[in-house]
């Protein structure tokens, strides 16, 4: 979905709220307000004064009482998504304007390199936690795809674990991540002492190959961490890879 439908979704979206008689404290709301403050923190970013702006707005009283009727805050909350239509109806028409019509390929593609390339430092931060307090530490594969979870869920809400592909060769694999709203499988690989340079890509090739028949997949992320440097040539697993699937796959390895 481009930016620009991304837009008018949520200005639509307004109306239906407004006719609704929702309230802030509404979950319908509060999933629409949630799809909002994120698209303006992704477009703009949280520094900028669209963000600021947008954050001011706040949809509920400033001051009520045990005795407030529902219909203020109904009222409250009205105003306020007219307030937030006419100031997304201006961001979409500078959309259109600049030609921003366009595929989100490359905006999801830095926000999955910048979740990758800070793999290791948060793991290494939450290894450090104060007087020794328990932790996830990164041992195994499990405990990569647990953390890189987490991570992915600031940017994406439906991210599906352990995903099964349609079958192939007569067998059915596990995808380790795959997020239909991008039309993206994310697969994960932890390097261990016994692993080589061949090993681990003929390894990914046989994924790659598996994952191709899943319905959501058209790009294929393979996020390597290999905190031991355990791979003697990471830049040519990853050239020959991408050359090999060239536009589908991206390959990422941190160590």
């Amino acid at each position: 979905m481009t930016d620009v439908e991304k837009l008018k979704e949520i200005i639509d979206e307004i109306d239906v709220l407004i006719e609704h008689n929702v309230k802030g404290s509404t979950p319908e709301f509060k999933v629409w307000h949630d799809k909002a403050k994120r698209f303006v923190y992704h477009h703009f970013g949280s520094d900028s004064p669209e963000y600021d702006n947008f954050s001011k707005i706040r949809f509920t009283l400033g001051v009520s009482t045990i005795g407030t009727p529902d219909y203020s805050y109904i009222e409250k909350c009205k105003r306020d998504l007219i307030t937030a239509k006419g100031i997304f109806q201006n961001y979409l028409s500078e959309l259109l304007e600049d030609g921003s019509d366009k595929s989100d390929v490359s905006d999801t593609e830095k926000d999955l390199e910048r979740i990758f390339a800070r793999f290791r430092k948060v793991a290494v931060q939450l290894a450090r936690r104060y007087d020794g307090r328990e932790t996830l530490r990164i041992t195994d594969e499990y405990d990569v795809q647990d953390l890189l979870h987490s991570l992915l869920s600031l940017y994406y809400d439906d991210i599906r674990p352990e995903e099964w592909t349609p079958s192939y060769a007569g067998s059915s694999v596990r995808i380790d991540f795959v997020i239909p709203e991008i039309k993206t499988v994310i697969e994960v690989k932890k390097t261990r002492d016994s692993m080589t340079d061949k090993k681990l890509s003929e390894e990914l090739i046989i994924d790659i190959e598996k994952y191709q028949k899943h319905p959501d997949c058209e790009k294929i992320y393979c996020f390597v961490y290999d905190p031991d440097t355990i791979l003697r040539n990471p830049a040519a697993i990853k050239k020959d890879l991408e050359e090999k699937h060239q536009g589908l796959v991206r390959v990422f390895i941190e160590s």
